[in-house]
């Protein structure tokens, strides 16, 4: 919900009710009553806000994502927050619909789970060997995950400890064109 949004994000970012109020030109009791869902602000005022805060207007008005203590602050542009699972008993998930159909997943298929010291990622195989074999496309500001591959899976395979996984490891494209 907005006012859900506009307190997370605000808390966030570290600013108060005033900064943020002096920064979209308005006053800081109107901005608190957005906060308080008393009133809502104009489409000019809440896309000022996402520019602000660096995401989508759909993202700062959506309400996908629960309330109070469970809820999740919106995504940058680009990123996807699809909610919170529970792991069952056997440590099953179950990956939410809208997750499901944007990338194409359909029971019986299969996908490899990679981390770091942070939390996990689930990657297509198709998309994991590929990332293996040869030459991928990171996408920029995704290093992490390029190197958190390197840690956990190409360093661990004796006939990939060779260039192919320094060239991996660095940065550079696995396969020389040339």
């Amino acid at each position: 919900m907005l006012k859900d949004n506009l307190i997370m994000l605000r808390k966030m970012h570290g600013f108060s009710q005033e900064q943020i109020a002096k920064e979209i030109g308005i006053s800081r009791q109107a901005y608190s009553k957005w906060e308080n869902g008393t009133t809502t602000p104009d489409i000019d005022r809440a896309a000022s806000l996402a520019k602000l805060y660096g995401i989508t207007l759909d993202n700062l008005m959506g309400d996908g994502n629960g309330e109070g203590p469970t809820a999740l602050p919106p995504p940058p542009p680009g990123k996807n927050i699809w909610g919170a699972v529970t792991i069952g008993e056997r440590g099953q998930i179950v990956i939410p619909k809208a997750a499901r159909d944007k990338f194409g997943f359909k029971s019986g298929d299969r996908l490899i789970v990679v981390s770091d010291e942070v939390g996990i990622a689930l990657l297509p195989v198709q998309f994991f060997e590929r990332m293996i074999m040869g030459p991928v496309d990171v996408p920029p500001g995704d290093q992490r995950l390029r190197r958190c591959l390197y840690d956990c899976v190409l360093s661990r395979i004796p006939h990939r400890k060779t260039k192919v996984a320094r060239r991996w490891s660095e940065n550079r494209p696995l396969v020389h064109s040339g």
